[in-house]
């Protein structure tokens, strides 16, 4: 397997603070997102990152992790989906996916490592999403995601507060090496740059592009898109440490 990191986008919903280097050198706990993740990206020989927004600081940071660089020029008018096939000359084999903003428990490598297309999804998200951002705000910014028979089959559409979805999206998934090139078939055929992930993901589940299978998992998972998802990260993290 190799991994492909997504790591272009310029963290707008963050205080400007924060937008002087890309989303993933932020400091957490005096530790950048990469290094959160470094036994993650080091069980990877190759490794592959995408970047865009201020990407000669994401070079110059990343050394160590020996990463091949591609580099989104069009970061401020696409979305990840984009980014994720701008690497298609670089992929030789199945591809993890993994989006730059997360910080996640190492087990969740173990889930990755099958033959087939695979989606670790959450368990625990609504009590950690409550907690840092109130209900009103999870139902606005969480997803649907719904499977069924261990495959997954719905994802990325609004939710409904009487109807709240079991699980998350982590923003890490597998795909087989054919599978991701005819997904990027199909992504130059719906002529659309700036379709979001899940939204794509859900468009080829539809149209029979894509079969992939879900692994439940309770493995902690943040994601950093507020200020709100900062603060919360970083005391859940100083918790795990006692």
């Amino acid at each position: 397997m190799q991994l492909v990191m997504l790591c272009a986008g310029r963290g707008s919903r963050l205080p400007k603070k924060f937008r002087n280097k890309p989303k993933c050198l932020m400091l957490l706990n005096n530790k950048n997102l990469l290094s959160h993740n470094e036994k993650f990206i080091k069980s990877f020989k190759k490794k592959i990152i995408v970047t865009g927004y201020r990407s000669y600081l994401l070079q110059k940071k990343s050394k160590k992790y020996k990463f091949t660089y591609v580099i989104n020029q069009k970061y401020k008018t696409t979305n990840m989906v984009h980014s994720l096939f701008l690497a298609r000359k670089k992929i030789t084999s199945d591809v993890v996916i993994m989006y730059g903003d997360i910080i996640f428990d190492y087990k969740i490598y173990k889930l990755l490592k099958t033959k087939k297309n695979i989606m670790p999804i959450n368990k625990n998200w609504f009590e950690n999403w409550n907690k840092r951002m109130g209900l009103k705000k999870t139902l606005k910014d969480a997803e649907n995601l719904f499977q069924k028979n261990k495959f997954l089959k719905e994802i990325g559409t609004k939710i409904k507060k009487e109807k709240l979805p079991k699980y998350q999206f982590m923003g890490l998934l597998k795909l087989k090496k054919k599978t991701y090139f005819n997904l990027m078939r199909f992504y130059k055929k719906i002529n659309n740059d700036k379709i979001d992930m899940t939204s794509f993901i859900n468009l080829c589940i539809n149209n029979n592009k894509l079969k992939i299978s879900v692994s439940k998992s309770s493995y902690f998972w943040y994601e950093i898109d507020t200020i709100s998802d900062f603060n919360f990260a970083e005391k859940e993290l100083k918790k795990n440490k006692k």
